[in-house]
């Protein structure tokens, strides 16, 4: 296991029902991570939706992908994120963090799912 902290890079919305957000920063073992995320409400409660991304990291030559799938619920000003992401390297990535969109920071908690 181990902690990814990212600062926003950019966000922006179309129509104001889906946000697109770009961040940037540390990712453990993965070292420097780029992230992008699509969130939308497609069940219109207001407070909560889902969300889908891509993350690439680079250490030294070592590049590695993930496609991010999760799901959001706003508490108070911070937004809950849960994730279950599909590495590259063969790994599946269980993700949980908080996104504070006045504070520009994303953290997050990254747990490798065994599967057999």
């Amino acid at each position: 296991a181990f902690d990814a902290n990212v600062e926003i890079d950019s966000t922006f919305t179309v129509d104001g029902k889906t946000f697109e957000v770009s961040a940037s920063g540390e990712a453990g073992p993965y070292g420097r991570v780029y992230l992008s995320y699509v969130f939308t409400d497609k069940q219109g409660h207001g407070d909560r939706g889902e969300f889908t991304g891509f993350a690439w990291t680079q250490k030294g030559e070592d590049v590695v992908t993930a496609t991010l799938q999760g799901v959001y619920q706003k508490d108070g000003k911070i937004f809950r994120l849960y994730s279950l992401d599909n590495v590259s390297n063969g790994k599946f990535n269980i993700v949980s963090g908080e996104a504070d969109f006045v504070a520009k920071t994303m953290k997050f908690k990254v747990s490798e799912l065994n599967v057999p």
